[in-house]
């Protein structure tokens, strides 16, 4: 089983435009909306390759509505904490040359009773078999040592963790060793504390002595450039896949999904490391947050190159 874990969810509104013009009049060519966050957008995908998984977290207001309503048109199951206030909306302004311009409203405020009603929520599914996906930003009210919190009750009741967030969120939830990791480019050089941009091999060493202190996965990916992939029993580099992007916006949570639903099927590490990379690949060809179809994956997973990483 895969529980994806959403603290702080979104309406995700995505705006096309020809091109942005900073304090002047910007017409609108088309306007998507979808049920977003990125714990959600994992579920989404989960789905689309053929999954299931359970959508947890807050909802709020009339958007949490919205996004309740669609999780049960997609056939998700969810079981979200409602809390006062409204959930967020967070706009995307695209722009013809593939620039992406984001505004993300901060959400609603989450009291500690509330924290702790997650918390027993979650540990209702917490066993042996289940894979917990961490994912995204937090609320204001909640700690930023949240997600390693969750990481070792879950740890505790012997369930699995998948991580993929930044900053201080990353930082301490590593101290309980996630079984699966998924950071970019910047937060693995900003965790490192390095201030250039990292070579591949740099980036390696890096992931390997965080699987050195009990990580069992981990997936780096690097936008443009493809994706180093630390699996059990193999370590690669996959160049990004030619397609025609449309937006880069849940290429990342695509792979989450791809990792989670590699371990929930029991995937060996080539079919994982294909699957990720088809998935990320085909997610950057929908408009808006919308997840890529099985069948794109499929097509996409013929393109996929492996280059093995020697210690």
């Amino acid at each position: 089983m895969i529980v994806t874990v959403t603290m702080n969810p979104a309406i995700d509104k995505t705006v096309e435009i020809d091109s942005l013009q900073p304090g002047g009049l910007n017409r609108i060519k088309k306007v998507e909306y979808d049920a977003g966050g990125k714990g959600i957008n994992v579920s989404k995908t989960i789905k689309e390759l053929g999954g299931e998984s359970v959508a947890m977290g807050f909802l709020g207001g009339n958007a949490g509505r919205t996004i309740e309503n669609v999780l049960k048109e997609k056939e998700i199951q969810g079981s979200f904490v409602w809390v006062q206030g409204e959930t967020r909306t967070n706009t995307k302004v695209f722009e013809q040359n593939g620039e992406v311009t984001e505004l993300n409203e901060p959400g609603p405020v989450i009291g500690e009773g509330k924290m702790e009603e997650l918390k027993t929520r979650l540990l209702e599914y917490a066993k042996p078999g289940v894979l917990f996906v961490l994912s995204g930003s937090i609320p204001s009210g909640v700690e930023r040592t949240i997600y390693r919190d969750i990481i070792c009750l879950v740890h505790e009741k012997g369930a699995k963790a998948l991580l993929d967030a930044d900053g201080d969120l990353f930082k301490y939830a590593l101290e309980a060793a996630p079984d699966i990791i998924k950071p970019n480019r910047v937060e693995l050089e900003g965790y490192a504390g390095i201030d250039y941009r990292a070579s591949d091999r740099e980036l390696y060493d890096i992931a390997k002595g965080l699987m050195d202190k009990g990580i069992g996965t981990v997936a780096v990916s690097m936008g443009g450039s493809g994706a180093v992939l630390l699996l059990p029993g193999r370590s690669v580099r996959c160049p990004a896949l030619s397609v025609k992007a449309h937006s880069t916006v849940g290429a990342g949570d695509a792979m989450v999904a791809a990792l989670a639903y590699s371990w929930e099927m029991g995937l060996d590490s080539v079919e994982t490391a294909r699957l990720c990379m088809a998935a990320s690949a085909g997610a950057v060809t929908t408009i808006g947050t919308k997840p890529p179809s099985r069948e794109t994956v499929e097509e996409l997973k013929k393109q996929v190159i492996m280059e093995e990483i020697g210690e």
